[in-house]
């Protein structure tokens, strides 16, 4: 199964056995997922990376068949494998930045819309408070008990929208 770490988890050995030639790479075989790792290194290393990777795996990697062949040809050095995973890595993560940017953009459009429905209801919100003052102090003899109640009312909600515009935009 390939995206588990397979490679990396074996780097990360070969590292550690102070190996210098290494590679690792996925490919497929007879229609199966496959890992293949080349090292060269003294016999012990070998050896003890042999051990290794019969007997532990990365947690989410399924294995049917782990093998040992000779191989005679050059093994690069094990830096050239760790900056392909970095440009792998960043061939994976580009097209997942361009997308947060993206719906980054499309969310800024959305704050700023969403502002400027605030603003027109906080300017409606004070035109109608204006009106209703108005009429209250025209028609009704306890007005300016009113007046002060939805005076304050108001301002803790003006207070409010102001927050919350403030944190929008």
């Amino acid at each position: 199964m390939h995206d588990v770490g397979y490679r990396v988890f074996l780097v990360n050995k070969a590292l550690s056995l102070g190996v210098n030639n290494f590679n690792a790479f996925n490919t497929y075989f007879d229609d199966t997922q496959t890992v293949i790792a080349i090292i060269e290194a003294n016999d012990e290393a070998i050896e003890e990376f042999k051990n290794y990777v019969t007997s532990f795996r990365p947690k989410e990697a399924s294995t049917e068949n782990i093998s040992f062949e000779d191989y005679r040809n050059t093994v690069p050095p094990i830096e050239r494998l760790m900056q392909s995973f970095q440009m792998e890595q960043w061939g994976k993560g580009i097209p997942i930045l361009l997308q947060i940017s993206e719906k980054l953009d499309n969310n800024t459009s959305i704050l700023k819309e969403n502002t400027s429905i605030l603003k027109d209801f906080k300017n409606e919100t004070n035109e109608n408070f204006g009106r209703l003052t108005d009429i209250m102090t025209k028609h009704d003899v306890d007005a300016q008990e009113r007046i002060a109640y939805l005076t304050t009312e108001i301002s803790g909600i003006k207070e409010r929208l102001s927050r919350l515009e403030s944190a929008i935009g």
